[in-house]
């Protein structure tokens, strides 16, 4: 686990039960635990809301475009004229 040997993991828990002591360490230990959990049902809730907007966009996907056959008249190209803008003369200054 990282890298950490026996030793140095039952060193680490050592220095943290004499920082801590017994009776702060069960509190310390549920906290830490009710924390994952949340943690835990927050992500599920997450991926859950995901699939669930992916699902919706892929099943509205289909109705929102409707299949439209051009007509031949809109098939031919159109003519457009662009209009440019006039030219002005430079004033005398």
């Amino acid at each position: 686990m990282f890298g950490l040997g026996t030793p140095e993991i039952i060193a680490i828990l050592v220095i943290v039960f004499l920082l801590f002591g017994a009776k702060k360490l069960p509190e310390f230990a549920r906290g830490l635990g009710k924390s994952l959990g949340e943690f835990k049902k927050a992500k599920s809730e997450f991926e859950e809301e995901l699939l669930k907007t992916e699902k919706e966009t892929m099943s509205d996907a289909p109705a929102s475009k409707p299949e439209s056959h051009p007509s031949p008249e809109l098939s031919q190209p159109i003519d457009v004229e662009v209009e440019r803008p006039l030219e002005t003369k430079p004033e005398d200054k």
